[in-house]
């Protein structure tokens, strides 16, 4: 694999937030931004996210990281400002959720296509074994989404503010 060191930097950079994320989703449902792993998980993904412009070879690939950024920023943004409503910590969950997908889909193409460094397991974008998995992580936030906003809602949206807050 010839990857530069900006590209070393992205890569081990941004594979903390994986664990992370995980970690948030089995634990809380969701990403928290108050918790400790919510803020590691900010700082991860900013990295990666980041560290992707220099080393960007299409254009898809900075117009995912920017609309990463934007959402990860929105959604942090909100943690930071007290929201009044319920409506935020709803919002804050689907733009957080978000960045998960648009971590993972990235990672499993790069994954598939460079790993075994001998027979990668895709040979390209439209490999069907990797649009399977990409339709898998798709499926999987279409169904996710109103499973993460059904829970909030029967909380009746509260929770604690440190897990809500920055």
């Amino acid at each position: 694999m010839n990857i530069s060191p900006i590209g070393w930097l992205h890569t081990l950079g941004s594979l903390p937030a994986i664990p992370l994320a995980v970690y948030m989703l089995v634990k809380h449902g969701r990403i928290v931004p108050g918790t400790s792993p919510g803020r590691a998980y900010f700082w991860f993904m900013l990295l990666g996210v980041l560290t992707v412009y220099p080393i960007a070879h299409q254009s898809v690939s900075t117009i995912i990281a920017s609309v990463t950024l934007i959402l990860l920023l929105f959604g942090y943004g909100i943690a930071l400002g007290r929201p009044a409503k319920r409506l935020w910590t709803y919002l804050q969950c689907v733009a957080l959720t978000i960045t998960v997908f648009l971590l993972m889909v990235p990672t499993v193409s790069e994954t598939m296509r460079r790993l075994p460094a001998e027979a990668p397991l895709a040979t390209g974008l439209k490999d069907p074994l990797l649009l399977g998995v990409q339709g898998t992580l798709l499926l999987a936030l279409i169904v996710g989404i109103p499973f993460q906003l059904r829970a909030l809602v029967k909380r009746g949206g509260r929770h604690r503010r440190e897990t809500l807050r920055c």
